[in-house]
């Protein structure tokens, strides 16, 4: 038997009567706010929905080599994640992650740091396809999608 472990939850609302496009989020005791850009109808007052995403892999990427490089004992100063999604004509999407840390870390510091980045829990929820099921709910009934 599988144990079922809750590692994260958000919650999305939005009415007709906001902004065209704004979301309220609430991510555990933090209110955030989605949007899209004024180029695409929105308000551009919040990130977008694949800024989230991206934040969330940034987020976690430099969380997780910071708590590696404490339990090390390494000395780094800073780490910078820039996190892009590119889509091609084809409708191809891929991630490109840049993580930057100090010039004088030794080489087999940054060895270890970019082994560790491929093996973060967002990295390997998003490439392992993680499963969604969606359940759309109203007054009366319950649908689930698979």
């Amino acid at each position: 038997m599988n144990t079922v472990r809750h590692i994260g939850r958000a919650v999305a609302s939005t009415d007709f009567a906001a902004p065209a496009y704004r979301v309220d989020l609430r991510a555990g005791a933090h209110e955030l706010v989605a949007d899209e850009p004024a180029t695409a109808g929105g308000g551009d007052l919040g990130p977008t929905p694949f800024g989230f995403l991206l934040s969330g892999l940034a987020a976690c990427t430099a969380m997780t080599l910071r708590m590696y490089a404490e339990r090390k004992g390494w000395e780094l100063t800073t780490i910078d994640v820039d996190v892009r999604y590119d889509i091609t004509d084809d409708e191809s999407g891929a991630i490109e992650r840049t993580i930057t840390v100090q010039a004088d870390l030794p080489g087999e510091q940054r060895d270890r740091l970019a082994d560790i980045a491929e093996r973060t829990p967002v990295t390997l929820a998003l490439r392992d396809g993680t499963p969604i099921t969606t359940t759309l709910r109203s007054d009366d009934t319950t649908r689930t999608i698979t």
